[in-house]
């Protein structure tokens, strides 16, 4: 397709990019999962990345937004040190890698992680060091230039770290946003991304933020348990679709 998709296509995509929205504030990830799928099917695997990256460029902001007064500002700088130039070095590998092996790998990845975080444990599991997310923003930024997305792979991290619900939900997406910046930045730089894309994006802006806010209202209502379970099966499903897909 040239240009925004009409009739059928369309108000599927908006219903869809809302429901990934409403998704991605109540978990903080699983949105890129769920509407890079229908991107893909109206416009192409290399115009659904950087569209998918403006889009959650404001999802992510609004959830900055309306969780606000939780941040944890000292995760989101440290990630940053790491999540910049690695995130301009995806933007650029992503001209010509190949993506499909990647992603099943990932989902892989995602049911092992949530089989481990179910494992006997001898001992209370320990937070790391705060300075570890540099390394974590750098790693995720290269991956998230590459397949659209990540969040699967970061939220054992920070719940890790002792993040949950609204801290957890505003830190992850403060880091994000910074991320795409920086992946928008490198894909315009390598010509991947147009400013059609950008239009297309931001198009899907106003529902991503209805989503957002919806997100948090729910958010606001589970206990700390329901919400880390709600997160586990998004990431189990994740890696399913992650590694059928791929």
């Amino acid at each position: 397709m040239t240009g925004w998709p009409g009739g059928a296509v369309a108000a599927l995509l908006a219903v869809v990019a809302l429901a990934a929205a409403t998704l991605a504030g109540v978990t903080g990830f699983g949105g890129a999962a769920v509407l890079l799928p229908v991107l893909v099917g109206a416009f192409g695997i290399r115009d659904a990345i950087p569209i998918l990256t403006v889009a959650q460029l404001v999802g992510n902001g609004s959830r900055v937004w309306f969780n606000r007064s939780e941040l944890d500002l000292r995760v989101a700088l440290w990630y940053t040190l790491g999540a910049v130039p690695f995130g301009l070095l995806g933007g650029f590998l992503f001209a010509e890698a190949p993506l499909r092996g990647l992603e099943r790998l990932l989902g892989i990845f995602l049911i092992l992680i949530v089989v481990w975080r179910h494992r006997p444990r001898r001992r209370p599991a320990r937070s790391f060091p705060v300075p570890t997310f540099a390394a974590i923003g750098a790693g995720a930024s290269v991956l998230s230039a590459l397949v659209g997305s990540v969040g699967p792979i970061m939220a054992p991290l920070f719940l890790a770290y002792g993040l949950v619900k609204g801290a957890y939900i505003g830190t992850e997406a403060l880091a994000t946003v910074v991320t795409h910046v920086a992946k928008l930045a490198a894909y315009g730089e390598a010509s991947v991304m147009s400013w059609r894309e950008v239009g297309i994006g931001l198009a899907l802006g106003p529902l991503m933020v209805t989503g957002s806010y919806l997100g948090k209202r729910i958010t606001d209502r589970l206990a700390v348990r329901t919400f880390t379970v709600l997160i586990e099966l998004t990431m189990l499903v994740a890696g399913v679709v992650f590694a059928i897909r791929g």
